[in-house]
């Protein structure tokens, strides 16, 4: 990695080759993924054993929601999702989590986690993560497709998510 200013912090990124492990709460992970189990929550950010943020919608606006109210807070924070595409992992490396779950990961959500340093775990792992009438994939998955950068991909997410609300309105 090298050192860019960060538009979601307004800070420097620090120079890593993996982001924040061996800086993360050994257990939160085990209290995002309690909480994920024991709650009508969808999402659930976790970080020095206490929870940060939690919400029970579908989808990346949730996700967003937090790195909008949280920004920088995220950073070496745990996450745990129902579900866990390449989307969400993109915006993980970006928020700079040291850990993410999921119930149902994308084989391209591990190896983006894997890839930046993030640890993950899941109880499901599938080949996609598709629409809700499950005849392709998902918007968002096909949106950050063939993109590798979390910086452009928050981006597209964030701009994709306010159309979409704006839509809805």
């Amino acid at each position: 990695m090298r050192d860019q200013p960060s538009t979601l912090w307004n800070i420097k990124a620090p120079k890593r080759d993996l982001p924040y492990a061996s800086e993360a709460h050994p257990q939160d992970l085990e209290v995002a993924k309690r909480r994920l189990r024991t709650s009508s929550q969808n999402l659930v950010f976790v970080k020095n054993g206490k929870v940060l943020f939690e919400t029970g919608h579908e989808g990346l606006g949730g996700f967003v929601e937090a790195m909008k109210q949280l920004g920088i807070e995220l950073r070496r924070s745990s996450v745990a999702d129902t579900v866990l595409g390449k989307a969400a992992a993109l915006l993980s490396v970006y928020s700079q989590v040291t850990a993410a779950y999921a119930v149902t990961m994308s084989r391209d959500a591990s190896a983006t986690l894997k890839t930046h340093g993030i640890h993950c775990e899941f109880e499901e792992a599938v080949p996609a993560i598709l629409n809700p009438a499950k005849t392709e994939r998902c918007f968002f998955e096909k949106l950050v497709g063939d993109i590798s950068s979390p910086k452009e991909a928050y981006v597209l997410i964030t701009e994709a998510c306010e159309r979409l609300a704006v839509e809805h309105t």
